[in-house]
């Protein structure tokens, strides 16, 4: 039996992750919050963990009393999520958590011997250095959840010690597919989240609709398959069908298809590398019927550019972007700046930190939170 650790498991994928259980053998062995209090609390006595923790410290107090009647320990802060996240007994490690506040948790989880089942891309995109330095340090296996990046690990079973010549990270375009850079200056935080093939967390949806998202995904992909980010291709792909595909040194391109429902892509990294019986529901080609490609508009989606210099510049730089990104982000769901702000906000913090080709953990901690300050001021 599986034993796993979800940090994050009350979100739109450790949620997924806890309704896939039932079809794999596996325990649970620790779960994390921030503040949604009332859901983990039923998954713990639904799941009986070892551990749970809510990262927000008020929120902890509460939900100790809570599970006040049960043997479940209640963790709270940073520390209670790098406790879980190396939890002794647990096999891997399910990083669900969104934005940097996963990085920290999955290096203790990485030094502490544990598979990663990776939703997090911050992490990569903050310390791919880094975390796959010390992954391979330690001879444990980084398994990507992201749909895309699923889809390519699962092209890449077939390589067979071939390198991958290029990969092709396929997007949906988000809610604004079509919109010139003008009309882009009028949209709702409303408009910004109405996601039209996903249902995911306001941070993530936004990210989709500035079309950063794709270009954190360039960067993760850049570290989890060593290529070069001019090596990496992005399409948009308004049906969502094909998640991603790869192509070798012949010209030959496979591609993973499916429906878009995350419950597989979180399943194949906890069963690895068997396959078992799926709840997400059949592809059926002739139902689908069209399957269409485009190349992004750079100009009405200028984060794919600015994540690019970032992936080719390496150092700190995806730090800079992914801490300056999460401070818009966080700004613009509070109505504080318009849309385009965000991305504006972020070229700005790159241009004024200085670049660090040499980091460390500590120098990607102090540019991350440098970008935020320069954001906020």
């Amino acid at each position: 039996m599986k034993k796993i650790a979800i940090l994050g498991s009350t979100g739109s994928i450790g949620t997924q992750t806890v309704d896939i259980l039932p079809a794999i053998d596996a325990e649970v062995v620790a779960l994390t919050t921030n503040k949604r209090i009332n859901l983990l609390e039923e998954q713990a006595r639904a799941l009986h963990p070892e551990m749970v923790c809510a990262f927000d410290e008020n929120a902890a107090r509460d939900l100790k009393i809570k599970l006040a009647d049960t043997s479940v320990r209640v963790l709270s802060g940073m520390d209670g999520l790098t406790a879980c996240a190396a939890e002794s007994s647990a096999d891997i490690v399910v990083t669900a958590v969104v934005g940097m506040v996963g990085l920290l948790p999955t290096l203790a989880a990485i030094e502490a011997g544990k598979d990663i089942a990776l939703a997090n891309k911050e992490t990569l995109v903050c310390a791919g250095e880094l975390v796959m330095c010390k992954a391979r340090e330690k001879g444990v296996s980084i398994l990507p959840v992201d749909s895309e990046h699923s889809a390519i690990f699962q092209c890449a079973q077939a390589a067979q010690g071939n390198r991958l010549a290029k990969i092709i990270l396929t997007a949906s375009g988000g809610p604004f597919f079509g919109k010139t850079a003008q009309q882009m200056q009028s949209v709702t935080r409303e408009q910004a989240l109405a996601h039209p093939n996903w249902n995911m967390g306001a941070k993530i949806t936004i990210d989709s609709a500035t079309m950063m998202n794709k270009g954190l995904e360039l960067i993760e992909a850049m570290w989890l398959y060593n290529l070069d980010p001019a090596d990496i291709e992005i399409v948009i792909h308004r049906e969502s069908i094909v998640h991603s595909a790869i192509e070798f040194a012949d010209g030959a391109v496979l591609a993973q298809l499916g429906l878009p429902d995350m419950r597989l892509p979180i399943q194949y990294a906890l069963t690895y590398p068997a396959r078992v019986h799926c709840k997400a529901p059949r592809l059926s080609l002739a139902e689908v019927g069209r399957l269409t490609f485009y190349t992004p508009d750079n100009e009405a989606f200028p984060a794919l550019g600015l994540a690019r210099r970032a992936a080719a510049q390496k150092g700190e730089r995806g730090a800079v972007l992914n801490g300056a990104n999460e401070a818009a982000v966080g700004l613009f769901l509070a109505g504080k700046i318009g849309f385009t702000e965000i991305a504006a906000r972020v070229a700005y913090a790159l241009e004024r930190i200085p670049y660090q080709k040499e980091i460390t953990l500590d120098s990607v901690l102090a540019a991350d939170a440098e970008a935020r300050g320069l954001v906020l001021a």
